[in-house]
């Protein structure tokens, strides 16, 4: 077994490129391809993820807010960011670093229109996004005449997309409901392209969609969870490679007798005598509270073994009795072996939660070779 002397989330490159090749073999090959790197690209490394994307052959990248943006402009990104969930107090910097705003409401078009008046510019590219059934951003199709009316004579910005966002791509029972987005969106930019002087293109799939609902794949498709490793079906997670994994070491091994207390709290107390380790990881790294006490597992030697007492902020104890361990013995809490989506559903969550929960202080390391 590797021995390791730090926790680190390994973040496999390597992996992230199959993950795209195989997403985009899913769609036309005229279609283009955006990735999502918000929130630190799923917890992993934005610049890292965003770079070897940009080498892939990545059309555009998006993230949920600016200051994200601009973290990928200062690392040298040239790629189109698409900015997902723009805040008027930043439209000036949006401006400033060539970021693209998704445009959702009259009040964010008013201002944004106002802004780029006052910098004085000309065809800025911005987007628009539609609610057709998630109810969470976006114009709604009452007010495509509003839209076209303040568009038409609006020279300060250029509609460069239109797009919607789906709300149950990956539930296969909910089939109907996805199929009445995709014929609102399709109602909606259809009335958009024939009113607009521009001719803007169109994107609503997100990898979900991609895998389920290929037909409306439009000009452009976005995925984030699906270059991450993991496809919201156990079949496609089959054909994806987790790129994060998270892995720790173990600190100490204690013999411990029955009847003994475990950590804050005496939260466990031993039935008999066993075997222990701690390991340097806690709740502030995003290991948390819900997993102690046999909730939660992670993979040693090729088993797995039950987080015991409370999570403790920066340490976790483990069960390894009868385990083939010893100090300074590598641990994975999630990663191929054992997913995030297994670490997920001992805390009845999803995924995305636990990749995006990684602390920043965790350093990353990277695997770039084939």
């Amino acid at each position: 077994m590797n021995k390791v002397g730090e926790t680190v989330l390994e973040i496999d490159l390597r992996a992230l490129e199959h993950n795209y090749n195989y997403l985009r073999s899913k769609i036309k090959d005229g279609t283009r391809f955006l990735g999502v790197v918000k929130a630190f690209a799923y917890g992993s490394d934005s610049i890292a993820i965003a770079k070897k994307l940009e080498t892939l052959g990545t059309n555009y990248l998006a993230v949920a807010y600016t200051n994200e943006g601009v973290v990928l402009r200062d690392a040298g990104i040239k790629l189109p960011i698409l900015v997902l969930h723009p805040q008027e107090v930043n439209f000036t910097t949006m401006i400033q670093r060539c970021l693209e705003p998704s445009l959702y409401s009259p009040a964010v078009l008013t201002a944004f229109l106002r802004t780029a008046k006052e910098l004085q510019q000309k065809e800025y590219p911005v987007h628009l996004k539609f609610n057709t059934g998630l109810n969470r951003l976006g114009f709604s199709e009452n007010e495509v005449d509003f839209l076209l009316e303040q568009l038409l004579g609006a020279e300060q910005i250029k509609v460069t997309s239109l797009f919607s966002h789906l709300a149950a791509s990956e539930d296969l029972n909910e089939r109907d409901f996805t199929q009445s987005q995709i014929e609102a969106f399709e109602k909606i930019s259809s009335i958009l392209l024939g009113g607009l002087k521009d001719r803007p293109f169109r994107h609503l799939l997100n990898t979900s969609g991609i895998i389920n609902y290929p037909h409306a794949q439009y000009d452009m498709v976005r995925s984030g969870i699906g270059l991450y490793g993991y496809g919201n079906e156990a079949s496609e997670d089959e054909q994806l490679i987790p790129v994060a994994t998270l892995k720790t070491f173990i600190s100490q091994i204690h013999k411990i007798g029955a009847n003994q207390s475990i950590g804050y709290n005496r939260g466990f107390i031993s039935n008999s005598p066993m075997v222990t380790a701690t390991l340097p990881v806690g709740h502030a790294d995003g290991i948390g509270r819900i997993y102690g006490n046999h909730k939660g597992h992670v993979w040693i030697n090729g088993k797995l073994a039950p987080i015991i007492g409370n999570v403790c902020m920066d340490m976790i104890m483990i069960d390894v009795t009868g385990l083939n361990c010893k100090e300074r013995d590598e641990v994975v809490i999630f990663g191929k072996n054992h997913s995030a989506d297994k670490m997920a559903g001992y805390a009845d969550t999803i995924s995305y939660e636990i990749l995006t929960g990684i602390s920043q202080r965790i350093k990353r390391i990277y695997k770039d070779e084939m």
